[in-house]
């Protein structure tokens, strides 16, 4: 990382860009209302998000009765956790019966559920006030639907805003909501974290419910919070994690009181360092954000431990022929018999989901079961795993059309889709800026439902660094 690179502004008092826990203790407190902070964020999407485009939907009706029964509630001494009158929003995938549900597509652009997904339920359960549904790109694939909104990432117009919770990435950075919720299939959680400078969290598969949200690939498919600090992601997470009767694939295993194990030491704490994985492919400004924050890690406490991780020629492939398969079947009652309503991006890539051959995907099948042993045993060692976002600095807003080649594929996805494939939680945290101001993350990585630990790491992190006060320069 460029020492001498410019750097953001810091982060003010500015009510927006507090984060969620702070605004939650002010709620708490009684120093601000649900309703004000609720109209203060709706008036900044009136006034940024004809630019930013990060919001499908907004729905301030919704949003300001939301707020008022928070508050009513709060007065009348009923608490119901850290997100009760905190202004949130999701990734328009997540079903929802008082607003249309299209998962980025056009021609379900309309759709109404007749049910809530169970994370939104559980969110509003939480008392959170929801200000609408954020853009995604079409069907949670690569590239945006030529005839709806594509976000502008606030830290520059030019750059790549990550691929597919977009929209999320976009309106958590800018202050437009106090957090979201994405989704990930590939990396579509931590590439938005890591172009927008946000914490993601992919949780354990199974670990939040996918009841009511609209799939790209099931086997593949996971939800998780996309926040501004550590301490908030653990706050939502908290609030959506839990066995679901609604789907049979989430877990039974309790949910921890993820704040409550913040702060604390880590010293001791062995993480991962894979030499050749992290940098053999890594570029420059990467790398060098890479050592400062191993750096970091040891100066408070952790020991590193030298780790072996396995070759993932064919990742991408292998990735590519399950997920597109997987999509084809969650698209069977429109595609292909109405084709033409799909953008070129996702229509691509269902096209091919309907060539991958039976033989095909029983060997990607037989890889994925391969390398998630190979990662277990590579893991044995250590507690996580401390590996780059992305292998270089954000790309330019038009980097992925939808339309890359197999070999940059490869590149984009070498240390999100590993993790997908083998169900692993993983913390995305912003870790510096390269000399542009634009910013630069890393993951760590842990075994399954670990998530707790991975929180207490990266709250170390954060009270010793502060790339995660820093905001982007927006009009007001």
């Amino acid at each position: 990382m460029d020492a001498k690179a410019p750097m953001p502004r810091q982060a003010t008092d500015t009510l927006h860009y507090l984060s969620l826990t702070e605004v939650s203790g002010l709620i708490r407190s009684g120093a601000v209302s649900p309703v004000e902070v609720t109209q203060a964020l709706l008036e900044r999407i009136d006034a940024l998000d004809g630019a930013l485009k990060s919001y499908i939907t907004v729905l301030p009706e919704h949003a300001l009765a939301s707020a008022r029964r928070a508050e009513a509630e709060l007065a009348a001494g009923i608490w119901r956790g850290p997100l009760h009158g905190v202004p949130i929003a999701v990734k328009d995938l997540c079903n929802t019966t008082y607003a249309p549900t299209g998962a980025g597509t056009y021609i379900h652009r309309d759709y109404i559920a007749p049910a809530n997904a169970t994370v939104v339920d559980r969110l509003e359960a939480g008392g959170a006030v929801m200000l609408g549904k954020l853009t995604l790109t079409e069907g949670a694939m690569s590239g945006h639907h030529p005839l709806l909104k594509t976000p502008v990432n606030p830290w520059n117009k030019d750059a790549w805003t990550g691929v597919s919770s977009s929209g999320s990435g976009v309106a958590t950075a800018a202050g437009l909501c106090y957090g979201s919720l994405g989704s990930d299939t590939g990396g579509s959680i931590r590439l938005p974290s890591t172009s927008c400078g946000l914490v993601g969290v992919k949780p354990t598969w199974g670990r939040v419910s996918r009841a009511g949200v609209w799939a790209l690939a099931d086997s593949l498919d996971h939800v998780g919070p996309m926040t501004r600090t550590v301490a908030d992601a653990a706050a939502m997470l908290g609030v959506i994690a839990g066995h679901d009767p609604r789907d049979t694939t989430s877990l039974e295993a309790s949910v921890p009181d993820y704040l409550a194990g913040l702060g604390g030491s880590i010293a001791g704490l062995r993480i991962g360092i894979a030499e050749d994985y992290i940098f053999s492919k890594t570029s420059g400004p990467v790398a060098a954000m890479m050592r400062e924050t191993i750096a970091t890690f040891v100066a408070l406490g952790a020991r590193l431990v030298p780790v072996a991780f396995p070759e993932l020629d064919g990742l991408a492939d292998y990735w590519m022929k399950i997920c597109c398969a997987e999509c084809a079947a969650a698209h069977k009652t429109t595609f292909p018999s109405q084709r033409d309503a799909y953008g070129p991006a996702l229509k691509g890539y269902l096209d091919l989901g309907h060539k991958v051959t039976a033989l095909e995907v029983a060997e990607a099948m037989q890889y994925r079961l391969k390398l998630n042993g190979a990662v277990r045993r590579a893991m044995l060692d250590c507690d996580m795993l401390l590996v780059p976002g992305l292998p270089d600095p954000v790309a330019d807003a038009t980097f992925w059309d939808g339309t890359l080649s197999p070999e940059a594929i490869e590149g984009m996805v070498r240390f999100t889709a590993v993790f997908d494939m083998t169900g692993q939680p993983t913390l995305s945290i912003n870790g510096g800026f390269d000399a542009r101001g634009l910013p630069m993350g890393f993951q760590l990585v842990g075994p399954h439902l670990s998530e707790a630990q991975l929180f207490k790491a990266g709250h170390a992190f954060q009270s010793v660094t502060d790339w995660h006060t820093r905001h982007p320069v927006l009009p007001n």
